[in-house]
C-alpha cells in the first residue's frame, strides 16, 4: 500500500536522539529561509499569549495550498522534527514540490509557551516518570487546537487566543486543499483521523505505522462519540457530536464543551484535514483483539473507580492548598480545568460499564486502554500539580499546608510512576520512526485531498 515515490521520502528521514526546542525549530527553519531564497520564505504570522513571534515557512508554488501546524499541543512534539524534514526535502527537491502540486505553509511551533514548559524531557531519558514529571498541558481555553470559535445549543466560545488566531487567519488567507495540525499520543498504537472518509487514504495510513513496527490502536477510541471509519481510522469528531453525546446521557455538555478545532474551522474551505496520533511508547498489547476472561464492563467499571480515586487524591491536595497559593502558574489553572474531567470521565466510565454491550469479553487491547487511561491520567495531572506545588516552594512560599501536600503528593506520585512502568512493555519508539510515520502521512494526506 506504500508505493516506491513513498517509501523513498520515509527513508530520508534522518535519525534523531531527542525532539527539537523552540528554539532549535525556528532556527532550521531560519536557516531554509536564507539558504533558498527563490524557494522559501519565512514571516511571522502571529504572536503568542506571551509575546513570542509565531513563524511560518512558505515553500514551492504549487497551485493548491497546503497547511502544515506543529505543536498545537505543547507536549506532542514529534510534528516539530517532522515540520523541519519536511520543509527541508521540500526546499532541497523541485520533483517533491511539482509531485505534491502544492505551495506549502509550515508552522514549526502553533504554541511557544507551553512547548517550553516542556522542554524539561525532550532530551530524555524517555521513561515515562520522567516524562510525568516533566509534562504540561494547557487548560482547555488556553490550548490552541481547541479555542476556535464555537457556537451550538446553550454552548458559546470566542475567547480566541492570539496562537488561534494566527492559524484562523493562515486557514483564511490560504483556504488550504489539505491541513494538518501534527499531533501525537503517549501510549498504545497508532490511529489517524481524517475529515471525511478517503479510503484509498486510509489503506496508506495503516500500512505506515506496521512498517516500523508500531501496532495500530485496537483499544477505545478517545471518546465514545468517535466514529470509525476503517481500522485505526477514525472520523475527526466535531464538538456539535460530542455536545449531543454528552446531553443524551443526561449530563450538562456546557461542563465539558469549550471551543471549536481548526479541522472543523477549515471545513468551510473544503479542505481535507488530518491527525496522525502516535505513541512514544510500544506496546503489542494496542493492537491485540483476542478475548480476555474478563467482561468489558467490568474493566470500565474498576477504571471508573481508579480515575475516582485519582480524582480524589488530587482534588484534597488542590484544595487543601488552595488559600495558600500566590503564583499565577499555568500549572495551577491546568489542574483546575482537568481535574474535574477525570471525574467526568470516571462518572462516563460507569455509566458505560452499565450498558449491554459492556456484558461482552473484553479484548487484551480494551484492557490495556482501560490501564493506560487510568496512568496517563495519574502521571500527567498529578506531575502537573507536583510542579505547581514545587513552584510555590522554590519562590519561598513554603506555608505548612503547601509542604505537607507537596510530600504526600510525591510519595503517591512515585507509586503511580512505578506501576505505570511494571509489568507492561517500555519500549521505547526511535524518534526517527515516529517523524517517518508522521512525514508519510502528510505526504499522504496531501496526494489524497
Amino acid at each position: 500500500m506504500i508505493d516506491p515515490m513513498l517509501a523513498a521520502e520515509l527513508d530520508s528521514v534522518p535519525g534523531h536522539d531527542r525532539f527539537a526546542t523552540v528554539d532549535e525549530i525556528t532556527a532550521a527553519l531560519s536557516r531554509l529561509a536564507a539558504s533558498h531564497p527563490g524557494t522559501a520564505s519565512l514571516r511571522r504570522v502571529g504572536s503568542s499569549t506571551l509575546g513570542e513571534p509565531i513563524w511560518c515557512l512558505t515553500v514551492g508554488d504549487g497551485p493548491r495550498h497546503a497547511l502544515v501546524g506543529a505543536l498545537p499541543h505543547p507536549n506532542e512534539p514529534i510534528g516539530g522534527l517532522t515540520a523541519i524534514h519536511l520543509a527541508t526535502r521540500l526546499c532541497a527537491d523541485a520533483s517533491l514540490r511539482r509531485a505534491t502540486g502544492c505551495t506549502w505553509h509550515i508552522v514549526g511551533c502553533l504554541d511557544p509557551d507551553g512547548t517550553r514548559l516542556n522542554e524539561g524531557w525532550f532530551a530524555g531519558p524517555f521513561t515515562k516518570a520522567h516524562y510525568g514529571r516533566h509534562f504540561y498541558r494547557p487548560a482547555g481555553d488556553e490550548q490552541v487546537e481547541w479555542t476556535f470559535p464555537f457556537a451550538y445549543k446553550r454552548a458559546y466560545f470566542d475567547r480566541v487566543m492570539p496562537e488561534t488566531l494566527a492559524l484562523m487567519r493562515l486557514i483564511d488567507t490560504t483556504r488550504p486543499a489539505f491541513m494538518t495540525t501534527l499531533h501525537n499520543s503517549e501510549m498504545g498504537g497508532a490511529y489517524f483521523y481524517i475529515s471525511r472518509p478517503v479510503p484509498e487514504l486510509h489503506a496508506v495510513l495503516r500500512a505506515l505505522p506496521g512498517r516500523y513496527g508500531v501496532p495500530l490502536h485496537a483499544g477505545d477510541p478517545e471518546h465514545p462519540s468517535v466514529r470509525s471509519l476503517d481500522e485505526a481510522v477514525f472520523l475527526t469528531p466535531r464538538m456539535e457530536d460530542l455536545y449531543d453525546y454528552i446531553e443524551a446521557l443526561g449530563h450538562d455538555p456546557a461542563d465539558q464543551i469549550g471551543g471549536g478545532a481548526s479541522d472543523s474551522y477549515a471545513a468551510r474551505y473544503g479542505t481535507l484535514s488530518l491527525t496522525a496520533e502516535l505513541p512514544y511508547w510500544r506496546d503489542p498489547a494496542a493492537g491485540d483483539r483476542s478475548p480476555v476472561q474478563t467482561a468489558r464492563g467490568e474493566l470500565l467499571q474498576a477504571q471508573a473507580e481508579e480515575l475516582r480515586e485519582t480524582f480524589t487524591v488530587l482534588d484534597t491536595a488542590l484544595t487543601a492548598v488552595a488559600g495558600d497559593l500566590t503564583a499565577r502558574s499555568p500549572f495551577i489553572r491546568a489542574s483546575r480545568f482537568f481535574l474535574p474531567l477525570v471525574a467526568e470521565a470516571a462518572a462516563l466510565a460507569e455509566q458505560r460499564a452499565q450498558e449491554a454491550e459492556a456484558r461482552r469479553p473484553a479484548t487484551t487491547a480494551e484492557r490495556q486502554s482501560c490501564r493506560e487511561t487510568v496512568h496517563s491520567s495519574r502521571l500527567r495531572f498529578g506531575g502537573m500539580l507536583l510542579r505547581a506545588l514545587e513552584g510555590e516552594l522554590a519562590i519561598g512560599n513554603g506555608t505548612p499546608a503547601i509542604r505537607a501536600h507537596t510530600g504526600a503528593l510525591r510519595e503517591t506520585y512515585a507509586a503511580w510512576c512505578a506501576e505505570a512502568e511494571a509489568g507492561t512493555p517500555d519500549e521505547t519508539i526511535p524518534i526517527r520512526d515516529l517523524v517517518a510515520i508522521q512525514y508519510g502521512s502528510v505526504l499522504a494526506g496531501a496526494a489524497h485531498a
